[in-house]
């Protein structure tokens, strides 16, 4: 054998082993998860979307990596958030809120976000339609935020004396901008007063069941916002119990954490 068809021979498999090793390395996916509130809060959320990975053929930390970013309920943490996902370049980034999802669609064009949400997707801005939502953006809603006359009129039908509702919102969530409105309409419609107190710290939940107490409201609605779940729901239990004030919710937390009655589709 000659010496060139020698080192052909020889060279052959040593070219080929870095590109075989290359080419069996996995790449693992990485997966940016993004959410307005404590991750308390999102518990059942974060279970459901780890169960639809596992079902999928993804576990966490096996052949999956999940970039959790919580703004904690200071939305506007969230563009920044956003940003560090986007700058870590992840697959897709999943948003289980309004504000996040209105964060990540404001970061990125070109990263896929997927939602789970009870905004309406269309009445907020995120997407186009929902048959064609267009650009980076799908996903799922519940629609949640757009119950806020069904709950009322349940509360009506649990004391139909009661011509003053209070409405309790979180003034930093973006869905305020969207609820308030309706839940202002719904009552105008009927003919009653609406007061809305604002709280976004446990302190400010104590002061606004004051001040609602003090306007002599009927009954309460909780807007179907994310502060209001987790630690809050029992909270607001207490307080409702103690100032005897029938209330309802939109999360079924919070009858399992003590309130009155929930109505959603979560």
């Amino acid at each position: 054998m000659r010496r060139r068809d020698f080192i052909k021979v020889i060279a052959g498999p040593a070219i080929g082993w870095p590109l075989a090793a290359h080419a069996q390395r996995r790449v693992i996916p990485v997966i940016g998860f993004l959410a307005g509130a404590w991750p308390d809060a999102y518990r059942p959320s974060r279970a459901a979307f780890l169960q639809g990975l596992k079902e999928a053929g993804f576990v966490e930390g096996q052949n999956v990596t999940i970039e959790y970013r919580w703004a904690e309920d200071h939305y506007d943490r969230l563009p920044v958030l956003a940003a560090d996902l986007v700058h870590r370049e992840v697959a897709v980034i999943a948003t289980v809120d309004t504000a996040s999802s209105l964060a990540a669609k404001a970061a990125t064009a070109m990263i896929p976000i997927v939602f789970a949400m009870g905004a309406d997707p269309i009445k907020i801005g995120l997407v186009k339609s929902l048959s064609r939502p267009g650009g980076n953006v799908t996903g799922t809603s519940s629609l949640i935020n757009a119950l806020s006359s069904k709950r009322l009129g349940l509360l009506r039908e649990l004391v139909p004396t009661a011509t003053t509702f209070g409405l309790l919102v979180d003034p930093t969530n973006p869905n305020t901008e969207f609820e308030t409105p309706d839940m202002q309409a719904a009552v105008d419609l009927l003919g009653y007063k609406l007061v809305v107190c604002s709280a976004r710290t446990p302190s400010e939940v104590d002061t606004a069941f004051t001040n609602l107490v003090g306007q002599r409201i009927d009954a309460l609605v909780v807007a179907a916002q994310a502060f209001f779940i987790g630690d809050r729901s029992h909270q607001l239990a207490a307080l409702a119990l103690r100032h005897r004030v029938p209330a309802i919710y939109a999360y079924r937390a919070s009858t399992l954490a003590g309130g009155l009655i929930s109505y959603s589709g979560v």
